[in-house]
């Protein structure tokens, strides 16, 4: 038996084995009952926005089949939920999980904030399509970092891999704009030839008729980064066709945010094509004064009718490689041209100097933590920030920073701290701004369980809930769970998911608003949050009062020609 086989054989045998309490009540066989699940007694968040009402829903078939008052008798099992808050499943609008889904599929970092389906292939970065090369050197890489071995190279091979081994959660994917950029002309700074473009044209129409959602892009990454706008239109065209949605790491979230904005509205003006924001931010404090510009443009964009959503992450740092504090020249090409960079003596003053500027942009090294890194040698720097490990290097940030990511051959991770708080709460209380992760699915055990990620990862959609909702009333509950269920769903074509009503799939999230919080941090980032009950996807229960029950019923969802996501 090889391991993958054993990791799917296991999880999907392993049972549920609470009763009684405030847990499930297992009612045992359940034939002729009419419904395999019975949440009772809750305060309905529908996903609509509108007010909550007490209801009890009654589940079968992976749906949702009755919502009012419902007998016990009726059910097999029972969730007793008095007192607690019972909405649809959050949906992780930007999320980065990947080939770790096959390296767990419990997913318990997610799964457990009560998410029930990620959507990833962010930031222009997908597992597809792939040449023989990218092929060949992924491969290495997860067999090295966690034993799984691939036999994919386009999108539907990787959802077939994740339909054959199971996932605790839904999965939706974006085709990444770099990933198609660099498997049709390489990594270099420079336009496509004609040539070239058909060939992108031709990827992104393969991943769109494989499922994927849409195109993604990750205009401060390489190669994406080399990408003109006339390109990203013309690519974003080929996604519309199939009703596809365009999300977008914009070019400049920081000195040029404004100009940023203003090409990711003219892509979907232009397409036209529906339109997704990452991450909206503006970094460093020197430009925290372009905010109400920034607020002005998403008004008038939303007057003239352009049809986009935008999504936060409810902390005021970021997390991205090391090597983003690096100019985009020295970028260019592989990780290995980057590296050469970096050793070439005769760059060392431009380097220097570029990187001096981003320094005063950020105000101090001390704001930068390092998160990750790829070698047991270095493992005790995960945490510091910066300027304490250069301090005790004995070498200047500049330095310690070049040395690091040669010694790492570039895989360092960081987290910033450069956002203003009380611009996240005005964007968390904006109607069309809603939640996204930028995380991915790990656990606080096995080989996920590497590093410091940001705390994100395991505590975003409990954080929104418990701190900027329940303590700071930044929104309502009832359009927080909009904006984290129903607004994303329709926005990106899913059928029948996103809200609770009859007909609709299962995918349930029940929770205490008087306690859910987050309790991952920056220095302790895999703790699990606290005061969600149950999660439940497509009609099976997956954490019950803190516990992972093993099942893995979460679904591929895939884009059909008509745009709908099922």
């Amino acid at each position: 038996m090889d391991r993958r086989t054993f990791i799917r054989g296991s999880l999907r045998t392993a049972g549920l084995v609470s009763a009684g309490g405030a847990g499930l009540l297992l009612r045992g066989c359940t034939k002729g009952n009419e419904f395999d699940l019975l949440i009772a007694g809750g305060t309905v968040y529908d996903g609509t926005g509108g007010p909550p009402f007490r209801a009890d829903l009654g589940i079968s078939g992976g749906a949702v089949r009755s919502i009012g008052r419902i007998r016990a008798s009726r059910a097999a099992t029972i969730i007793k939920a008095e007192g607690m808050a019972v909405s649809p499943g959050f949906i992780d609008v930007h999320d980065h999980t990947a080939e770790s889904l096959l390296v767990n599929p419990r997913a318990e970092s997610a799964v457990r904030q009560g998410v029930t389906t990620l959507v990833s292939g962010q930031c222009g970065d997908s597992p597809f399509p792939l040449t023989e090369e990218a092929f060949e050197k992924t491969r290495r890489t997860l067999l090295a970092d966690y034993g799984l071995d691939m036999n994919w190279r386009d999108i539907r091979g990787f959802l077939g891999r994740l339909d054959e081994a199971g996932a605790a959660l839904n999965y939706a994917t974006f085709v990444g704009h770099g990933t198609v950029r660099a498997a049709a002309m390489g990594f270099g700074n420079r336009a496509p030839s004609a040539v070239e473009l058909e060939r992108m044209k031709v990827l992104v129409a393969e991943a769109m008729a494989g499922g994927a959602l849409g195109l993604s892009s990750g205009l401060e990454y390489t190669p994406g980064s080399f990408a003109s706008t006339e390109e990203l239109i013309e690519l974003c065209r080929v996604a519309a066709g199939s009703g596809g949605v365009y999300a977008t790491h914009m070019r400049d979230e920081e000195a040029g945010i404004l100009e940023a904005v203003d090409e990711a509205l003219r892509i979907a003006k232009e397409t036209p094509i529906r339109l997704q924001i990452s991450h909206l931010k503006i970094g460093f404090a020197v430009n925290w004064p372009k905010f109400p510009a920034l607020l002005d443009r998403l008004e008038r964009a939303r007057a003239e009718g352009i049809d986009f959503r935008c999504d936060r992450y409810p902390y005021i740092a970021w997390a991205t490689g090391l090597d983003m504090f690096f100019p985009l020249w020295s970028r260019e090409g592989t990780t290995e041209d980057f590296i050469v960079r970096l050793r070439d003596a005769s760059l060392q003053d431009r380097l220097r100097a570029e990187v001096a500027a981003k320094e005063k942009e950020l105000g101090s090294w001390e704001k930068v933590l390092i998160s990750s890194v790829a070698t047991d040698k270095n493992r005790p720097l995960e945490g510091m920030n910066i300027l304490a490990a250069a301090t005790r290097s004995g070498q200047s940030p500049y330095e310690f920073m070049r040395g690091l990511l040669v010694e790492e051959t570039g895989r360092v991770g960081m987290i910033t701290f450069a956002m203003s708080e009380d611009q996240l709460k005005v964007l968390l209380a904006h109607p069309l701004v809603g939640v996204g992760s930028d995380g991915s699915a790990v656990a606080p055990y096995g080989p996920l369980a590497k590093g410091k990620p940001h705390p994100r990862f395991y505590g975003t959609f409990p954080r929104v809930l418990g701190k900027y909702v329940r303590e700071e009333k930044v929104v309502s509950l009832e359009e927080i769970v909009r904006k984290m269920t129903a607004m994303p769903a329709a926005h990106l074509g899913f059928v029948r998911r996103g809200m609770l009503k009859i007909g609709w799939a299962a995918d349930i999230c029940v929770f205490d608003p008087e306690r859910v919080i987050d309790k991952a941090t920056f220095t302790e980032p895999a703790v699990y949050p606290e005061g969600i009950r149950q999660v439940v996807v497509n009609g099976e229960v997956v954490v019950d009062e803190g516990r992972h029950t093993g099942r893995l019923p979460g679904k591929v969802l895939r884009k059909n020609a008509r745009g709908a996501v099922a």
